[in-house]
């Protein structure tokens, strides 16, 4: 390893820091649990709660209790976090959130809110997620907006059932087919298929795009609406999109956009003006929310006008100088979720738009843009790139140089962690033989992206000079080393034997 590269494992990782193994909770116990004493039952248990009784004692370890927080603080130290370091997930937009958009959130007004108080004393709160639609609704080219979805997922399937409840109005039932190229987002077909509709796979071109020929073949009757991401997850924006939805349309359907990669287009150009019908936004990902490990998020929905009467409810709708909470629309397709939406999701997005403003808001997409050609550039001599050009906000990769000497991405993915790096995405997309898919967002310094690629170079310079063992090897320095992820993922053991 180069000076310069320990110097950056050790400075930007943690991964040569100190750390020691841990045990688990339940080996570190020492004693029966006596810190929570809870009052005796007297009397005879009622029959309504004995199903419910144990039979046998819970299995508490015995810890005091700052045995049990350096425990869960030495766990922690373990993690990879946007806090700790460059997160170059592809697809994921893993990037830094202002710490001024939580303090914002946190403000008593905001985050003492109960989803059933009255609509007078939440007024505040209602204006900026009134505000938020509409910002939402101008950002996309779509005017009508729904904030109720808990996820862009959540928001797919509430943007299908919308499509499919607009066929069947209009009388034309036999529209069940969704058509979704196959670099979508996996949620895609999933979404569909959960409201309802039949999917058909549509095999991408040489140019990792649409292929227009093979979408005017899948062209029927029966076609309720195409589902495409733009850009794509290859990174390439559809520069035949407005075709595209032209033959969609001709033929009947709508189509729906997937906005995971709006952070690419935001505040330069509009899905609505593209022929989007219906979109998804994910407000976690584009416009600030901590991501990863599974929530918290929010996939707000924005439609044009053909879809406007099948939002779901309760909506907000502006009454003079009031906002309302609707809660009866006759064509809506009902409630999706427990109240307005992700109330704290949401008002930290509101924050970071009106942060940048109108005139700054283009920001966020030319940087992430330029942060991403750049690492493409430094990288492309060195890495196979399976389709030339420009990408938008992430680059891709594949390892066919470094597996003529028999190192494959995951080999690369590993190594970088010894060198100081959180690795990109793998493996994805699936039609792109070993993947590295790697977005550096908007918010990460040239610095920054400048160490990832002199990393991923030091890595392809040992490659080709056949120093191949230690990236096998990889990665020495965490504690965990290489994991049998399949079977952790298929057979986790989630109980104590003891």
């Amino acid at each position: 390893m180069s000076a310069e590269a320990i110097h950056d494992a050790k400075s930007y990782s943690g991964v040569s820091g100190m750390q020691h193994e841990e045990p688990l909770l339940f080996e570190h116990a020492h004693e029966q649990a006596t810190s929570i004493n809870l009052p005796g039952v007297h009397g005879e248990i009622p029959a309504e709660l004995s199903p419910f009784m144990r039979a046998s004692a819970a299995g508490i370890p015995g810890l005091s209790e700052g045995e049990a927080v350096r425990h869960f603080v030495r766990l922690s130290q373990w993690n990879h976090s946007i806090e700790t370091g460059f997160y170059p997930l592809g697809s994921c937009t893993m990037k830094y959130n202002p710490r001024v958009n939580e303090q914002a959130v946190r403000l008593p007004g905001l985050a003492h809110l109960h989803p059933d108080q009255p609509e007078d004393t939440v007024q505040g709160a209602l204006q900026l997620l009134y505000e938020l639609q509409e910002w939402l609704g101008e950002i996309s080219g779509l005017p009508h907006v729904t904030l109720q979805p808990a996820a862009g997922a959540h928001g797919e399937l509430v943007g299908i059932m919308m499509i499919r409840a607009w066929h069947d109005m209009r009388g034309d039932i036999k529209r069940r087919t969704v058509l979704v190229p196959d670099s979508a987002h996996g949620t895609n077909p999933a979404s569909a298929a959960l409201a309802g509709m039949n999917t058909v796979e549509l095999k991408s071109g040489d140019n990792g795009r649409i292929d227009l020929d093979v979408l005017k073949a899948h062209l029927n009757d029966e076609v309720a609406a195409l589902m495409l991401t733009n850009p794509n997850t290859t990174g390439m924006f559809e520069s035949d999109i407005a075709e595209i939805c032209r033959l969609v349309h001709d033929a009947g359907g709508l189509v729906y956009g997937d906005g995971a990669n709006l952070n690419a287009l935001v505040g330069v150009a509009r899905p609505g003006d593209m022929g989007i019908d219906c979109l998804h936004i994910n407000v976690h990902k584009t416009f600030s929310t901590p991501h990863g490990g599974g929530g918290p998020g929010a996939g707000p929905v924005a439609v044009n006008d053909k879809l406007a009467a099948f939002l779901p409810l309760p909506c907000l709708e502006k009454d003079g100088d009031s906002i309302r909470i609707i809660h009866h629309n006759d064509h809506s397709i009902g409630n999706v979720f427990g109240s307005i939406g992700q109330t704290g999701v949401l008002l930290r997005a509101a924050a970071y738009i009106a942060a940048f403003g109108r005139q700054h808001l283009h920001r966020i997409a030319e940087d992430a843009v330029l942060n991403a050609n750049y690492m493409l550039a430094r990288l492309k001599d060195a890495y196979h790139v399976p389709f030339p050009g420009l990408c938008k906000h992430e680059c891709l990769l594949t390892d066919e140089w470094q597996e003529r000497h028999g190192v494959k991405t995951l080999d690369i993915a590993k190594r970088l962690i010894d060198l100081g790096f959180h690795p990109m995405t793998v493996y994805f997309p699936l039609i792109v033989h070993g993947a590295m898919l790697i977005e550096p967002t908007e918010s990460e310094s040239r610095a920054t992206i400048d160490r990832f690629c002199n990393a991923m170079l030091e890595i392809a310079k040992a490659c080709a000079a056949g120093d191949t063992e230690l990236l096998h090897q990889a990665p020495l320095m965490p504690i965990r080393r290489r994991l049998d992820e399949t079977l952790a993922a298929r057979k986790p053991v989630l109980v104590w034997p003891g």
